[in-house]
């Protein structure tokens, strides 16, 4: 999302589809593994998985380096992923970040936030 300065702002967050509610989430100047990891972490601190949980995501490369498998595989959630250029795998992802463009973001003043401390 564009910043009042200028610059962009990232978001990773991951909902649990049960309950609908974004139980890690993260926002960055830059769209690194650790964005992705550290929402993620709090995922996990929020709502301890189960072993066997079912984590799904996209094929971006944040998703495929070491650091994020590694985190899944120490908390013993299982990985899931799109296929390669079917935005209808991630559905639930696309939703989410939808409603949160026409449900809160759009209902801002323009720009939406100063900078990134404030998004």
């Amino acid at each position: 999302m564009p910043l009042a300065n200028g610059e962009w702002a990232y978001l990773c967050a991951f909902q649990d589809l049960a309950g609908k509610q974004v139980v890690g989430w993260q926002v960055g100047a830059t769209m690194p593994e650790e964005l992705v990891t550290r929402a993620l972490q709090r995922a996990f601190w929020a709502q301890p998985p189960a072993p066997g949980l079912l984590v799904h995501s996209e094929r971006g490369g944040h998703y495929c380096g070491n650091a994020y498998p590694t985190l899944m595989h120490d908390h013993g959630a299982v990985r899931s992923q799109s296929r390669r250029g079917d935005c209808y795998d991630n559905g639930q992802a696309e939703s989410l970040l939808s409603r949160l463009k026409t449900e809160v973001l759009e209902l801002r003043e323009r720009p939406v936030f100063a900078d990134l401390a404030d998004a």
